[in-house]
């Protein structure tokens, strides 16, 4: 039987109840409402009192409205059909609202019951399975969709018996399960699990070894991020943080991408709806929508609605890497998510931490961020989540908590710097401040030797060093001027307004230089060092503002032409001839 209760305390969507019975933290109900049922949360249990989160407006509830306690928690629905979906972060599928808002107490259902999958067995009569195995397969889209053993199933069983090849909804039976006590269990292509409990069915977690191409420079080559790693990306509006995701996700290594819009301002978002179903896809030359989620709660949406985004967004990624799948995790932004949870600890009463969030956002970060990661399956498959964040601190303000507390739980730190973005130098990744963790990775290290070049890393941290020496050069330039320095400083700058305006600096636009692959990048930073490694004889300290000039024009010019092509190998010939009448 149900345990209910009746409202006793308003304060706008933290609901107070006293109830009959027992309840736990985490678990749904519904508030009724006249005709309409408001689905909440308790997120607080003290004596025979809950405070429950409400998704939904709470206007019009009064004291003695009446709680119906449903035993479950907060659960996304698992099948074919997720891909090129949208929905809000209860999983409501917004593409199928009845209207242009969707109406409070209305919720849809996430997946199509009607349509007809084409299914393939992969298991066979009498095969022991657990918790994640695969049963069978449909094509999702091009993507193999795995039909796991529900996540919640223990313990071992056999297969009695399995759909035979054709074509069945999600709800049709496709195979029969028996259980160690003799037990016989149906299984459908749908399952369900809670978006607040990682998904533990894999048989090891390691280590991340290789890193996660972007196609970005100023990411793979200075700072890698490692597939299935972690990392965020702090900084001031204007910077260029939505872009940048929009680069990541198009040219990202990665089979699945789920991009979660939590809290960001609607416009943000019609950004993305407009955008992505124009998207190529430039791996394969789809449309990138086809292999991509949208998790989508704008700033205006309830604050518990948004807190629930970025979880469900995070357990569909979960059960896409428990089929062997690569998949990429894009939340914009955290700081939305973290100042949900301070408004609801803030209506709670509890007592504040640093700037007003909860005491405890430190840990709430931390693990989140810790069910990414690479992991391999019960049958030796390796499947992987990589999610990368986005920070919006107050006034570009990269000491305040919620910055604090990501640093402390993400492995890739990229600083977005407002500076660089007023010169209009995007991806405006400050080179000095952002770093990656992974790059310590005995792993790493090793793949990238193998990968790319032996002693890589060396070289880019060459590379980085020559990018602070600039900067040092500059400031005692801008303090003594230009002819109270040696040519000596003026060359050092020079070098690394060199790296910086040819390597770091990155059309997202462009054909060619948006997506630039591995081959390409290995080329242009060794002819970078090679250049800055050469000694120059300048008269005077416009000689060499000049030279590096024309040098900087021609490497640019290279970055917009095809690797291979035959203009290419024109502009080899061009700086070669300027690089002997100059450089020793």
């Amino acid at each position: 039987m149900k345990t209910t209760g009746k409202v006793t305390g308003i304060v706008s969507n933290l609901v107070t109840v006293e109830v009959n019975g027992p309840v736990a933290e985490n678990e749904l109900c519904y508030i009724t409402l006249g005709e309409t049922r408001l689905l909440a949360e308790v997120i607080k249990v003290k004596g025979k009192n809950a405070s429950v989160q409400v998704f939904e407006s709470t206007r019009g509830l009064k004291n003695g409205d009446s709680v119906e306690f449903e035993g479950r928690m907060l659960e996304v629905t698992l099948g074919p059909g997720l891909m090129s979906s949208v929905y809000d972060g209860l999983q409501n599928n917004l593409a199928t609202m009845e209207s242009v808002f969707l109406q409070r107490g209305e919720y849809t259902s996430p997946l199509d019951h009607e349509k007809l999958w084409d299914f393939t067995p992969l298991a066979k009569a009498g095969d022991k399975v657990k918790a994640a195995d695969w049963l069978g397969e449909v094509k999702e889209g091009w993507l193999p969709h795995k039909i796991m053993v529900p996540f919640s199933f223990k313990g071992e069983y056999t297969v009695k018996s399995v759909a035979e090849a054709g074509q069945y909804n999600i709800d049709c039976t496709i195979a029969v399960l028996a259980s160690e006590t003799g037990e016989e269990v149906p299984v459908t292509m749908v399952q369900k699990w809670p978006v607040k409990v990682a998904v533990k069915a894999y048989k090891e977690k390691p280590r991340p070894n290789r890193i996660m191409e972007t196609g970005v420079r100023v990411l793979d080559t200075l700072d890698p991020i490692a597939e299935g790693g972690t990392g965020f990306i702090p900084g001031p509006f204007g910077c260029g943080k939505t872009v940048l995701q929009h680069a990541i996700a198009k040219q990202g290594d990665a089979d699945v991408i789920v991009m979660a819009a939590c809290g960001e301002r609607a416009n943000e978002v019609v950004e993305i709806f407009t955008e992505f179903p124009e998207l190529i896809d430039p791996h394969t030359g789809r449309h990138l929508m086809e292999r991509t989620t949208i998790i989508c709660n704008t700033s205006n949406m309830p604050v518990a609605a948004r807190e629930a985004s970025v979880y469900t967004a995070m357990t569909i990624c979960e059960y896409y890497r428990a089929m062997g799948l690569k998949c990429l995790l894009l939340a914009d932004s955290t700081s939305r998510w973290a100042q949900a949870l301070r408004e609801m600890s803030n209506r709670m009463e509890e007592l504040p931490g640093a700037d007003a969030f909860p005491v405890d956002l430190s840990s709430i970060i931390s693990n989140f961020y810790a069910r990414a990661g690479m992991v391999v399956l019960n049958n030796g498959s390796t499947g992987a989540v990589t999610f990368i964040g986005t920070v919006s601190p107050s006034g570009g303000n990269l000491k305040e908590p919620v910055t604090e507390s990501t640093k402390k739980a993400a492995r890739c730190f990229y600083a977005l710097e407002q500076n660089r973005a007023d010169q209009k130098r995007y991806p405006a990744v400050n080179p000095i401040d952002s770093y990656s963790k992974y790059l310590e990775y005995p792993e790493i290290r090793e793949y990238l030797d193998e990968k790319v070049e032996k002693g890589w890393v060396d070289k880019v941290n060459l590379a980085k060093n020559i990018i602070r020496q600039g900067r040092d050069a500059a400031e005692q330039i801008n303090i003594l001027g230009d002819d109270g320095v040696p040519i000596s400083y003026h060359e050092t700058f020079w070098k690394s307004e060199l790296l910086d305006f040819v390597f770091l600096q990155q059309d997202a636009f462009d054909a060619v230089d948006s997506l630039c692959p591995m081959e390409r990048q290995k080329y242009m930073l060794n002819l970078i060092l090679d250049i800055c490694g050469r000694s120059f004889d300048f008269k005077d300290f416009e000689e060499c503002r000049n030279f590096f000039k024309e040098l900087i024009n021609d490497l640019r010019q290279m970055n917009y032409t095809e690797f291979h092509s035959a203009e290419f190998g024109k502009y080899q010939a061009q700086l070669s001839k300027l690089l002997e009448e100059n450089g020793k």
